[in-house]
């Protein structure tokens, strides 16, 4: 017996589901933006969050911000280009620090380098799920109960009936 091309794809689409939940593609998700996002933090400090002379200079001149410092944008970056990362890993107020990220990436987007729309999309793309869906069963917002698992459309009805 020869499977079709779509009975085929069929068969692969429900293994696919099987062998990534959602939990497991949010579980990438944060690593890898937070990978992104850690690994510029560490270019602008040396030790814990010393910044470095470099990235005042980077801020100064070719970063220049229309409404923010060079100082404080240099530690803003820094420090939230560390924390959110980190968060982001533990799976800890993951829509903050998703969010916080989104954030910066529309700040560099804008003013920094309008051109990098493919790199910064790419990056969207791995963040706006965890704005909508949270750190998944792999987090822990879900073991400290910050982020509840969701309700299936038919549990949710059958709690509200009865209430």
């Amino acid at each position: 017996m020869t499977l079709s091309p779509l009975a085929l794809h069929s068969r692969g689409a429900r293994l696919a589901q099987r062998l990534l939940p959602p939990s497991v593609l949010l579980l990438v998700a944060r690593l890898g933006i937070a990978a992104v996002f850690f690994m510029s933090g560490r270019t602008k400090v040396v030790g814990l969050l010393t910044i470095t002379p470099a990235t005042y200079d980077l801020f100064s001149t070719d970063y220049k911000l229309p409404f923010v410092s060079p100082y404080i944008a240099a530690h803003a970056a820094a420090y939230s280009e560390t924390v959110f990362p980190i968060l982001l890993v533990l799976g800890l107020f993951t829509r903050v620090g998703a969010i916080a990220l989104l954030g910066m990436t529309s700040v560099i987007e804008i003013f920094v380098y309008p051109d990098a729309w493919p790199t910064h999309l790419s990056w969207a793309g791995l963040m706006l799920p965890l704005i909508a869906y949270g750190g998944g069963a792999f987090s822990l917002d879900r073991l400290l109960g910050i982020d509840p698992p969701r309700i299936s459309g038919a549990a949710a009805a059958i709690t509200a009936s009865a209430q």
